[in-house]
């Protein structure tokens, strides 16, 4: 039987930098509880496809988008209490 090697390197080399760094898995783990939120919203609006919203429903709703308000909120004020004075964006 004839062996067949690959006369050319591989074609995506195997890289250490594949993996998030730290940086990028604090910005991920600060974004979060924003992306729950919109989860949630996007729940309760799925709901609604197929059948009429009742006040419950209209109610699941408003919460929701409340949350991710809040969330969003919440992640603009850490994003800007991070910054350093004086370091315009």
């Amino acid at each position: 039987m004839k062996h067949i090697a690959a006369l050319q390197n591989v074609v995506t080399p195997w890289s250490d930098g594949l993996e998030p760094s730290d940086a990028e898995l604090d910005a991920i783990e600060a974004e979060m509880p924003v992306v729950l939120a919109e989860v949630e919203l996007l729940d309760a609006l799925i709901v609604l496809l197929d059948r009429p919203a009742s006040e419950f429903d209209a109610r699941r709703i408003r919460r929701a988008h409340h949350r991710v308000l809040t969330a969003r909120r919440d992640a603009a004020n850490r994003a800007t209490s991070t910054q350093v004075p004086g370091d315009a964006a």
